[in-house]
């Protein structure tokens, strides 16, 4: 095992680094990737797949990202996927914000650091930081999580079932410098702007509505023309059900005041003409300088 150690700590392939520490989760590896700390950072380059028209990254691969931040914090201190699904439960998402002042460019290297701020009965706050290579920050991400029950859908007492072994890691004197989640109010006289059908690239590891699918397919919303002179300020998510292969999503949106829409998605609209919301969400947009 030693010499598996050292193998590792010498190795500069992330993914064969990212695939030891999931099998090897009680060793401590000395790499770039700090483990059993209250912060895990994680390391990306803005790939020119992983940009939009504008040569930015790409809100979507930002948002998975941050997820991916997420699962393998929790992974390394022992509550991550694999470990809670051994205990028929699993993590939701339920809400997801990200502010940035700036979108990485087109081949540059940036920096998402995640912690966890604090935890309560039934859900449990975890925060972002996205750094450049100087260590300029370029936004902050909070997103909000419940443990469920996988047989009863049912959501778990955080603090009676790992309670102990989260307060080890608690970070709440890190500093978070975006606004909290807004509240997100139900739309009303707004008929769809769009209906899709959930398909085989929407669907996540658990068969349900990938939550970083519904980013993209709200940006969607918006024209080219409009992303070519707006920057996304801030993008608000609350996930409120859950959606499966083959559902028609009708999105509904409203420009609450100016360069603030309001979106509301909801399932089976086309039956009864109100149907059932499945998400809110907020986006905010700035002018781009030259456009002011």
């Amino acid at each position: 095992m030693l010499s598996a150690i050292l193998a590792v700590s010498r190795c500069k392939d992330r993914e064969k680094i990212h695939n030891f520490a999931y099998r090897n989760p009680e060793i401590i590896i000395n790499t770039h990737i700090r483990i059993m700390t209250k912060t895990e950072t994680l390391d990306y380059r803005a790939d020119a797949f992983n940009t939009d028209f504008k040569r930015e990254l790409a809100y979507e691969v930002l948002g998975r990202n941050i997820l991916n931040c997420a699962e393998f914090h929790a992974s390394r201190r022992g509550f991550g996927f694999n470990e809670l699904f051994r205990d028929n439960h699993s993590w939701v998402l339920s809400r997801m914000t990200i502010e940035m002042s700036r979108m990485p460019q087109i081949y540059n290297n940036y920096h998402i650091t995640t912690w966890i701020e604090s935890i309560y009965r039934m859900f449990t706050n975890r925060n972002f930081c996205i750094t450049d290579d100087e260590g300029n920050v370029c936004g902050y991400a909070r997103t909000i999580w419940a443990m469920i029950d996988n047989t009863s859908r049912q959501p778990l007492d955080l603090t009676s079932k790992y309670g102990e072994r989260f307060q080890e890691f608690l970070a709440p004197e890190i500093e978070c410098n975006m606004e909290g989640h807004s509240r997100l109010r139900p739309l009303t006289d707004v008929e769809p702007t769009t209906t899709i059908e959930a398909r085989y690239s929407d669907l996540d590891c658990n068969g349900h509505f990938n939550s970083i699918k519904y980013i993209s397919h709200i940006l969607d919303l918006f024209s080219r023309e409009y992303h070519s002179t707006h920057h996304i300020q801030r993008a608000e998510l609350a996930y409120v059900a859950e959606a499966y292969y083959g559902d028609k999503l009708s999105l509904l949106m409203k420009e609450s005041e100016p360069l603030h829409f309001n979106i509301e998605i909801r399932k089976h609209y086309h039956r009864d003409g109100k149907g059932e919301t499945i998400a809110r969400a907020l986006i905010v947009f700035s002018p781009m300088p030259e456009h002011q």
